[in-house]
């Protein structure tokens, strides 16, 4: 890799003890060939194009933070199949205003995750969906980690040596597609 790049990670828990959030830290601890920032989206108010005129703040933050990064990475668990409510906020709230939005053309790739042993593959679809729709270039390679909550112990820290050899080489692939998506990019100022 030429530089470091800076990845926008996207967590869809907002829960205080969220295993999604504990598994962006490893897979961030796992990759230090990239700079990873986490960005909050528990603020965000519920996109309302009638707020357009004036955008509330955690919006205009939001799609700063977005728009300063070479790349994105979504970690998340599945409620009822698909996506939590506040992930797809976040999305509709970085898509807009219509011809502005922060995603378009930021190499991406998507984690998720669950107890259960399928590992969120209905969140994964469903926010993959989204995501090339609004010009994601997605890493093609799938994550699911499955059986999430036995994998991290009382600190919070990952135990599971599989997990972790599976999303150090995850962290690899993705490394070099976002390498490969930003070849041709200039590297930012600053």
């Amino acid at each position: 890799m030429s530089q470091v790049r800076n990845v926008a990670v996207i967590v869809g828990s907002i829960r205080k003890d969220s295993v999604s959030r504990k598994l962006a830290k490893a897979f961030a601890a796992l990759t230090p060939e990239l700079k990873f920032n986490l960005v909050e989206i528990a603020d965000l108010p519920h996109f309302d194009q009638d707020l357009e005129a004036a955008p509330p703040a955690p919006w205009v933050r939001f799609r700063e933070e977005i728009a300063a990064a070479d790349a994105v990475l979504f970690v998340t668990p599945e409620y009822n199949r698909s996506v939590p409510g506040v992930l797809k906020n976040a999305i509709d709230v970085g898509s807009r205003p219509y011809g502005q939005s922060v995603w378009n053309g930021k190499p991406g790739a998507v984690i998720s995750l669950s107890p259960g042993a399928i590992g969120g593959f209905g969140a994964n679809h469903h926010l993959r969906q989204s995501l090339v729709f609004l010009n994601v270039p997605l890493l093609s390679q799938e994550a699911y980690v499955g059986n999430a909550f036995a994998l991290f112990d009382d600190q919070g820290e990952l135990v599971n040596e599989s997990t972790a050899e599976f999303l150090k080489a995850y962290g690899a692939q993705y490394g070099a597609w976002v390498e490969k998506i930003l070849a041709d990019v200039p590297a930012k100022a600053g």
